[in-house]
């Protein structure tokens, strides 16, 4: 069967191929750090990002069991251990203790006799309610096994992740009859555990004790949010309004593929309060609210068991075009780890994402600068494909400004501002390969600059952007594929802008 989030169908398992064990991957098996014989090579090379996390080889899409535990960050994901070909899905890893440089360790799980391993996610059980640990807590992981039906298994790790048992009782959430029934998230809340996980177009609640027996307890989404394509991939955690413990909302977290606002899978949330047993949305059921509108990024997770902030990272690509992808030994990347809050604006309580500040450490001496660009005259030049990009700008009288990077002979990847309607814009119309219908397009979203004042802060990474404005409360993210072209400028039409600096650092 196929399924229609594009998903492949259950295929018996084969094995082969562990991918990276032990190598060093560095957000992206480059930079000083990486040893030569890690640094890309091949034809696609120069897409190969340095600040974004790749496998070393083969297909990767979805995050998976994010969880932090004794120090390092973990990062599992949906990977074809074989070929660049989405198949035989199976749970790459990686780890980090800096959010910045990663490890890619041998695949977690492979496929079984109850099928494929689609997505799902991992906590610490702390107080061994699994029973399945003794004297130190360990890991323990909910995900889809995909067969003829999609159910949902466990796993356990005594040793930090490195190995996993299946459990024997596999699967814990038998099929009840619902043709897409995936991608478990598992939450602490008081002395219970929750999941929740997508039933077609709707969330499903569940809580145990044990994290091994599940009870239905609820579920969400008839009638709310978007509904143009299959729910998939949920999150839910509670997060401070501008950073204030007394004013917080629950945040739910539902991609969803197609139907999303520029083309393909795209991430909607609902904010409101949950109970332990219910989740209620505050907004009408028919406002839809979209993490973010770019093209590329989908299933976003959150790291479990990080107590002071609230982190994630999102698939770096759209099910539009994924298997399209033209690079190679790898496809398929990451974007870097986000900080995620939750602001007051004019239009209401809205969720925002800043890059972690641990990239910062990878930034070197920056090239800067500030004055007047029009489109009367030449703008000043810098060069660099792999770049923190931090600007603010004054409004003045131009109609679009912004900043042009990844420019060669005949193409730009353009970042700018429609000043009139007010909004943010990733034009890829000109960016280099385009590798598919609609590929080579613009995508914007809403964005008030603080009086006229407007603060953009952009990573440019080889093959992708993510475009962070204000406060981080819009945020665009675009996979490009350019040719030979690593120059940056500013730029401005109908007009003039005032560039009150414009700080462009290299990052190692």
């Amino acid at each position: 069967m196929r399924h229609h989030n594009g998903k492949s169908a259950f295929e018996l398992p084969r094995r082969g191929f562990l991918a990276g064990a032990g190598a060093l991957v560095g957000l992206g098996l480059t930079g000083a750090s990486a040893p030569a014989s890690a640094r890309p090579r091949g034809r696609t090379a120069q897409w190969r990002p340095a600040v974004h996390f790749t496998p070393r080889r083969n297909w990767m899409n979805d995050p998976n069991g994010l969880v932090h535990h004794q120090g390092e960050y973990h990062l599992f994901f949906q990977h074809n251990p074989e070929s660049s070909e989405h198949a035989n899905l199976s749970w790459g890893h990686a780890v980090s203790t800096d959010l910045s440089h990663w490890e890619e360790l041998p695949v977690a799980l492979l496929p079984d006799d109850l099928g494929e391993i689609y997505s799902g996610s991992a906590v610490v059980d702390h107080d061994n309610t699994s029973g399945f640990f003794d004297a130190e807590p360990g890991l323990v992981a909910l995900y889809t096994s995909a067969g003829q039906t999609q159910q949902q298994s466990l796993a356990y790790s005594t040793d930090r992740g490195r190995t996993w048992t299946k459990y024997e009782g596999n699967p814990v959430i038998p099929n009840p009859g619902v043709a897409d029934f995936r991608d478990p998230k598992v939450i602490r809340h008081g002395d219970k555990w929750v999941l929740m996980l997508a039933a077609g177009d709707r969330i499903v609640f569940y809580d145990s004790a044990d994290l091994k027996h599940w009870n239905r307890i609820s579920e969400f989404g008839v009638g709310h949010g978007s509904h143009g394509g299959v729910w998939e991939c949920p999150d839910l955690f509670e997060l401070p309004v501008d950073g204030d413990p007394g004013r917080t909302r629950w945040v739910l977290i539902v991609s969803i593929n197609p139907g999303g606002p520029a083309g393909g899978s795209a991430t909607q949330y609902f904010l409101g309060d949950f109970d332990g047993t219910t989740f209620t949305s505050e907004a009408p059921p028919e406002d839809v609210r979209w993490v973010e509108e770019g093209a590329d990024f989908y299933a976003p997770q959150s790291w479990s068991d990080v107590p002071d902030r609230r982190i994630w990272l999102g698939w770096l690509s759209n099910w539009d075009y994924a298997k399209q992808v033209p690079t190679e030994p790898w496809r398929g990347a990451m974007t870097v780890p986000r900080t995620v809050g939750l602001t007051a604006t004019a239009s209401g309580t809205r969720i925002t994402q800043n890059p972690v500040p641990e990239l910062e450490a990878r930034r070197g001496k920056p090239q800067s600068w500030s004055g007047v660009v029009s489109d009367q005259g030449p703008a000043p030049e810098f060069s660099g494909e792999v770049l923190d990009i931090v600007a603010e700008f004054r409004l003045d009288t131009a109609t679009t400004f912004g900043v042009d990077v990844l420019v060669g002979e005949g193409q730009q990847t353009r970042i700018g501002y429609d000043a009139a309607a007010r909004r943010l814009f990733v034009d890829r119309t000109a960016s280099g390969t385009s590798i598919s219908p609609g590929f080579a397009a613009t995508h914007s979203a809403e964005l008030h600059p603080d009086g006229d004042v407007l603060r953009l802060r952009v990573l440019v990474d080889r093959s992708c952007v993510e475009v962070f404005g204000g406060r981080g409360e819009t945020v665009l993210t675009d996979l490009v594929f350019p040719g030979d072209g690593d120059r940056v400028r500013p730029f401005a039409t109908g007009g003039q802008v005032r560039v009150e600096s414009l700080e462009l650092y290299p990052l190692r």
